[in-house]
């Protein structure tokens, strides 16, 4: 038993310290950042440990420890603070951002929710899952569902795809290839998803589930995602380095 609970949790039986600050106080209030926190948690525990297995503890704090990996919460990219926040801290443990007013109507629980699911799985954003010798596919969990929600303590959260959706092999009747049980197959996606591949191991193109999807995601201001690091061509935000050759 001992051996299977350390199987299932892989990265360590002790939880990371995931530090959750908040910069978007024309936003989220510091009641608001409280309730959403717990409900992070919550929704961790309870939905996404036992499919992916890997403790986190959150907590609402302006000072991270040098350990803490963060979850941090801007009104928009451009804020101040943005220009200190990169990829990686700057003691290099993994981050993660949330833009609140670039959201318009998605409510900031889903996107705070597939930030640090995705965070999690792959902190530097830089692992790739094939499904044939000439494709790959970004392991992230919740871009191929990211406008399904579920909700969890008052709040909606992002729908995450599950392991066997990473496999390109055939699956028994009935495998759940997401939370909420809507893929039917590796590799898919609902409307509102998006995937990131790469081809022949060098160019990487962004998928959409649908037109209207690819629209609206052109809409948004991508400067700072996750997402953007994964490609050479993609929108950076210019980080650390601009601010210091400002300064």
């Amino acid at each position: 038993m001992k051996k299977a609970r350390r199987a299932l949790l892989g990265r360590s039986l002790k939880p990371v310290r995931i530090a959750c600050i908040n910069y978007a106080e024309e936003s989220i209030s510091g009641r608001m950042m409280s309730r959403l926190t717990a409900a992070l948690q919550k929704c961790y525990d309870k939905h996404f440990l036992p499919v992916w297995g890997y403790p986190v503890d959150l907590y609402v704090t302006r000072t991270p420890k040098p350990t803490d990996w963060q979850l941090v919460y801007f009104d928009d990219a451009s804020h101040k603070n943005m220009l200190g926040r990169h990829e990686l801290t700057h003691r290099g443990q993994p981050i993660s951002k949330i833009f609140v007013k670039a959201l318009g109507d998605e409510p900031v629980s889903v996107a705070a929710s597939h930030e640090l699911f995705e965070m999690v799985l792959d902190p530097m954003a830089n692992l790739w899952a094939d499904k044939n010798p000439n494709t790959q596919y970004a392991y992230e969990v919740c871009d191929a569902v990211e406008e399904d929600s579920f909700r969890v303590g008052g709040f909606e959260m992002s729908n995450f795809v599950y392991p066997s959706w990473f496999e390109p092999f055939k699956h028994p009747r009935g495998t759940k290839f997401d939370h909420k049980g809507t893929l039917r197959e590796p590799f898919s996606m609902t409307e509102g998803g998006y995937v990131i591949k790469k081809v022949n191991g060098r160019k990487v193109i962004k998928a959409f589930g649908s037109p209207e999807k690819r629209r609206r995601f052109n809409a948004e201001d991508r400067r700072g995602h996750r997402s953007e690091f994964r490609d050479p061509q993609g929108e950076h935000h210019p980080g650390r380095r601009a601010a210091k050759r400002r300064g």
